[in-house]
């Protein structure tokens, strides 16, 4: 593939499926509390394809991971609850089969109807599926006659499910991984310049493929979150008992000047709020960052650090943010996400700027925020999202691009 993120594979409006027993590679891996579905946002992104093709006559089987059973049945890691609470969502019966691969999910997809819609267990009930076994993708292939991959969340594995049945039966890309795939290719793949990345976190170490790949891609990178203290204090700067990666002071210095060399503009912070202790509501103060007490930490950007990016909103034309600013689920360092989202959102819905979002943190502070539904687009996936920013390959797009040429 030309781009990691190209959507050079067929999707739904390429096929006729009428009939036909699609497996369908989903993501159910959602929040469960007491037994029950506390977040719906997954299931819901699934309801265009499933309800597409129930609609179209198929015989839908959805097959999907959930949690980590390391290969062994783990009763309480079953699909059953989820696929109850997928019937609610589609408002359509949702047929359950207790293995997903051998006899009794043959049986299960045998009664299948035209329109019907069945959950098979979850795959990492099987070893096989994550070693990506010729012969445990093989089995799970038996059970259809098209393949549809709708899980671009899990398309940074190479498993059974998401790489090696591609392998076997044509193949097509869901709408939601079409929708991904589009949204991601319009923001980094061929974005309309400039391009603004927002990178934050804990660490430094965690996304240096992520920094490396983005000097050479984006015009301005914001770096915040305790990431952007390792780039303070390899500046020179104290940041008293911030949270930052000393041993990678050089590292970032690197980085920097690979920015510089590449013509990509570093944002860093000018001003931080800071506290003695990380807790709920503490004493807080709003220093610049070239003073920084020895007693405090730094546990979010500054209000002065906002509005200056702000006031560059009306010249940038693409947006792609990773991560929260700040100590984000601990009041008041959500400040500066929250307004830093209520602007990009403003300034997406006025039709002045693309955005999108994606990573679990990002996910849940721009929830918080409330601007969830605001931007262009907001990325239900974790791993993927952030190796699809990192510029890397992943294995479960690109068995859809292979399976083109080889089928197609």
């Amino acid at each position: 593939m030309s781009e990691p993120g190209a959507l050079s594979s067929r999707t739904l409006d390429d096929v006729k499926v009428a009939g036909q027993r699609v497996l369908v590679r989903a993501d159910l891996n959602v929040p469960v509390q007491g037994g029950q579905v506390s977040d719906t946002t997954r299931l819901e992104r699934l309801v265009p394809t499933i309800k597409e093709l129930a609609d179209k006559g198929a015989r839908v089987v959805v097959i999907s991971h959930f949690d980590r059973p390391k290969g062994k049945v783990v009763p309480e890691m079953s699909l059953k609850p989820i696929a109850e609470a997928l019937a609610a969502v589609l408002g359509h019966k949702v047929a359950f089969a207790e293995d997903c691969v051998g006899p009794v999910a043959e049986a299960a997809v045998a009664k299948l109807k035209d329109g019907d819609v069945l959950v098979l267990e979850n795959t990492r009930f099987h070893k096989g599926e994550e070693q990506n076994d010729p012969v445990f993708a093989a089995a799970l292939a038996k059970l259809g006659d098209l393949y549809v991959n709708d899980a671009f969340s899990a398309a940074h594995r190479a498993h059974a499910s998401t790489e090696g049945v591609a392998k076997h039966l044509p193949s097509f890309a869901g709408r939601l991984m079409q929708a991904e795939l589009h949204a991601l290719q319009k923001a980094l793949g061929h974005p309309a310049r400039p391009v603004a990345a927002i990178v934050a976190g804990s660490k430094v170490s965690t996304k240096l493929d992520l920094l490396n790949n983005l000097v050479a891609k984006v015009d301005i990178l914001v770096i915040g979150g305790a990431m952007a203290n390792t780039f303070l204090a390899a500046q020179g700067h104290n940041v008293g008992k911030s949270l930052q990666e000393a041993d990678l002071h050089d590292t970032a210095r690197e980085i920097l000047k690979a920015a510089a060399a590449k013509g990509c503009e570093i944002f860093l912070p000018i001003d931080v709020v800071v506290a003695e202790k990380f807790e709920a509501n503490p004493a807080t103060s709003v220093v610049k960052v070239e003073a920084i007490p020895a007693n405090a930490m730094a546990l979010d950007v500054g209000p002065a650090t906002v509005d200056a990016f702000i006031k560059r909103l009306p010249e940038i034309k693409t947006i792609i943010w990773n991560g929260p600013l700040g100590a984000f689920e601990t009041k008041p360092f959500d400040a500066s996400t929250n307004a830093l989202a209520d602007a990009i959102a403003r300034a997406t819905e006025a039709g002045k700027v693309i955005s999108v979002g994606g990573g679990g943190d990002t996910v849940s502070a721009l929830k918080m925020a409330g601007v969830q539904d605001k931007l262009t687009y907001l990325s239900s996936a974790g791993g993927a999202f952030l190796e699809w920013m990192e510029g890397k390959i992943l294995p479960g797009v690109e068995a859809l691009s292979r399976n083109l040429s080889n089928l197609g």
